[in-house]
């Protein structure tokens, strides 16, 4: 399995890494569109979890 590299900003993410590296095994992206976005404003990343402050 080759390694892909996720950039997120969200510094307040469990999984925000340093670099802006994103460090979840896996990315959940749903569509507020039905199955079908047109541009990215028309998505959000699920996998998102705020770190425990």
């Amino acid at each position: 399995m080759s390694h892909q590299k996720i950039q997120c900003e969200v510094n307040n993410c469990t999984y925000w890494g340093q670099g802006n590296n994103c460090t979840a095994d896996a990315i959940y992206v749903v569509s507020h569109a039905g199955n079908h976005a047109s541009k990215s404003e028309e998505t959000d990343c699920k996998t998102f979890k705020p770190q425990d402050l």
